[in-house]
């Protein structure tokens, strides 16, 4: 898990993993991450290769284009494939956009 804390601080955006303590979260824009589950590469009983799934969840007050070109920059400089997502929360009044993909352990 050291690469994603390198990948996240490059990012110098504020990041906690699964979710900050309530009252806690800093005011947007912010990231959870989180490593929900592996797809790990195994034969004969074995992991050979072990894979991370991470999910990167960046909150954004409103639609701001420049904070997500900012994620999605520090991703392609380390050469991670990513799925985005993008979703309105309306009860928290908050865009929220995954980023999944896999990664090495």
């Amino acid at each position: 898990m050291d690469k994603i804390l390198e990948i996240l601080n490059e990012m110098c955006i504020p990041y906690t993993y699964d979710h900050f303590a309530e009252g806690e979260s800093p005011n947007p824009p912010f990231i959870c991450y989180l490593n929900p589950g592996t797809g790990n590469f195994s034969a004969n009983g074995r992991v050979y290769e072990k894979i991370n799934e991470i999910h990167i969840k960046l909150y954004t007050d409103f639609k701001d284009l420049s904070v997500e070109s900012k994620v999605e920059s520090v991703l392609d400089k380390y050469g991670i494939f990513y799925d985005r997502t993008e979703t309105w929360i309306e009860s928290e009044k908050i865009y929220k956009v995954l980023y999944s993909f896999e990664m090495e352990a």
